[in-house]
């Protein structure tokens, strides 16, 4: 590329107020983001109302993260053979009429297809939007518009299960799914009205699509999505179709690198890797993605299993990680230009983990309150990530690399999201089951104190059972409080986990390089 018309891609800007531009861009992200969280609490009641099993409605979760992972990578390309605005346009109302569907859906498989057909639609709708977002603000207001697409993928996540779960109570699962129509049809009209194509996108269209490499990105990412999705149901790898499934993912990754590597017009620019900012914020954004949705998981969950609180309420404790989220995207936009975005992302990371280190300490007697500080802290800890991260990720690239390292940053996010909650979910069951084999040793006859604790319980039921009976229900009280003990030792221990990932993220803080020294890298090269 000459370097006239670099300068001329460099000096573009569109010809809408950039503010304006950022309402559809962020309306179209938070309904994405939204959608992933927001149905969790309705999911037994859309399988009582469908007449599937728990297990069959899971596929409504997973439907939309494997058709959205698939879709998310290759949109820089796809918005560049059909032009970003129409792309964005048709994946806007794709989303808004599937939502629709999904809100009338009669059976499971019908619901399954409109969630698949949600997930295409979603998936590019992220990357699309935040570089449209970045491209449209100039460099020195990048921190600004980071913060604010910031807002949709911080908040959302966390009002979803309180949102879903309000719905599920007073009107219906399926409003979980109509939410979406105005601000689809808003965000439609709006990005017809405001957003155009940067001469790079009409100057670069591709001349034919990379079908081979589409179809093994595609292989990588269903098989993986769905082994970290069943994994744990299936008991991993003792599950033959589980080892196929983990080979083939496997092998077409391997077969997706090699291809996207030596051809002259890859469907996902690997190139880009080479810059080594880079290549540590996407492991530090898998990172992020797995410790903010495990413990946006972990504590509805902890909640619910064991001190009983209905899905609103335990979707409501979360909520207090919004009120820190926007107070720190208040200042952390303008912080980032002024302050290292290092020491920001390790001081944001130290938070997190701060925060998971609290909820460490909860006890069975808690009351909700006992959440808000440590979820403050923890939604204050995820704005001061996200803002300088994104800005050493993409602060140094080329507006024309922008859409493809964002739809590289936004996969490995949900990758690692992925990944937290499937590790949630199989190490929850096995720190109990460690638990519960190292406690049942003390329900022994020869243990005083058991001895004494199964007196006192059976004294207790004596006064409404016969001796023998009020001995068995005892027996079952104190074996039941054996069980709700281990797992909550290990939802403790899991929390103390997520806090030990977090202090290795501000450790490896130190890998990246100083902002000012970086180069971006070039496609051409």
């Amino acid at each position: 590329m000459s370097a006239t018309a670099t300068s001329v891609l460099a000096d573009w800007r569109p010809r809408a107020n950039p503010w304006l531009i950022a309402l559809p861009v962020m309306l179209a992200t938070f309904m994405v983001i939204l959608d992933t969280s927001i149905v969790v609490v309705a999911l037994p009641y859309i399988a009582g109302n469908l007449g599937a099993t728990q297990d069959e409605s899971t596929w409504v979760l997973t439907s939309y993260l494997v058709a959205n992972a698939v879709i998310l990578p290759a949109s820089a390309w796809l918005s560049s053979f059909f032009g970003r605005k129409n792309f964005l346009i048709v994946c806007t109302i794709t989303f808004t009429l599937a939502s629709v569907t999904c809100g009338l859906a009669t059976s499971m498989p019908m619901l399954v297809i409109a969630r698949v057909l949600q997930g295409l639609g979603g998936g590019a709708m992220q990357p699309l939007s935040q570089s449209i977002l970045l491209e449209s603000f100039p460099p020195t207001q990048r921190g600004t518009a980071t913060a604010l697409f910031g807002l949709g993928i911080v908040v959302a996540p966390i009002i979803g299960p309180t949102l879903g779960g309000w719905f599920t109570d007073q009107l219906s699962w399926r409003w979980t799914f109509y939410i979406n129509v105005p601000f689809g049809i808003l965000a439609t009209f709006l990005m017809i009205l405001v957003i155009e194509d940067p001469p790079y996108i009409r100057a670069s269209r591709p001349r034919r699509i990379d079908g081979l490499g589409f179809g093994l990105m595609a292989l990588f990412l269903g098989t993986l999505q769905i082994l970290l999705d069943k994994g744990q149901d299936a008991d991993w790898f003792s599950a033959v179709w589980l080892r196929w499934f983990a080979a083939i993912s496997a092998l077409s990754l391997i077969g997706f690198v090699v291809r996207e590597l030596v051809i002259s017009q890859p469907i996902v620019e690997l190139r880009i890797l080479a810059n080594r900012n880079f290549a540590v914020s996407g492991v530090l954004f898998a990172l992020f993605g797995f410790t903010i949705y495990a413990l946006i998981t972990l504590q509805p969950l902890f909640l619910q299993s064991l001190l009983g609180y209905t899905a609103f309420d335990a979707g409501l404790s979360v909520a207090p990680r919004g009120i820190g989220a926007t107070a720190a995207l208040l200042v952390v936009g303008a912080l980032v230009n002024r302050v290292n975005p290092k020491i920001l992302v390790a001081f944001g990371f130290g938070m997190l983990g701060l925060s998971s280190l609290m909820l460490s300490h909860l006890s069975l007697q808690m009351a909700m309150s006992s959440v808000v500080g440590a979820n403050i802290v923890s939604g204050f800890g995820t704005s001061f990530i996200f803002v300088p991260l994104t800005t050493l990720a993409l602060g140094t690239l080329r507006n024309e690399q922008i859409g493809n390292a964002s739809g590289i940053q936004n996969l490995v996010r949900n990758i690692g999201s992925s990944i937290g909650l499937s590790f949630v979910s199989t190490m929850l069951q096995r720190y109990a089951e460690a638990r519960q084999a190292m406690m049942v040793k003390q329900l022994s006859p020869l243990n005083s104190v058991y001895q004494a604790h199964l007196a006192a319980a059976q004294s207790v039921f004596q006064h409404a059972f016969s001796a023998p009976d009020a001995l068995d229900r005892a027996r079952d009280l104190l074996y039941r409080t054996l069980l709700q003990q281990s797992s909550y030792w290990a939802f403790m221990e899991l929390f103390f986990v997520v806090a030990c990932v977090c202090g290795a993220c501000v450790l490896s803080v130190a890998i990246f390089e100083r902002p000012g020294t970086v180069h971006a890298v070039s496609l051409a090269e």
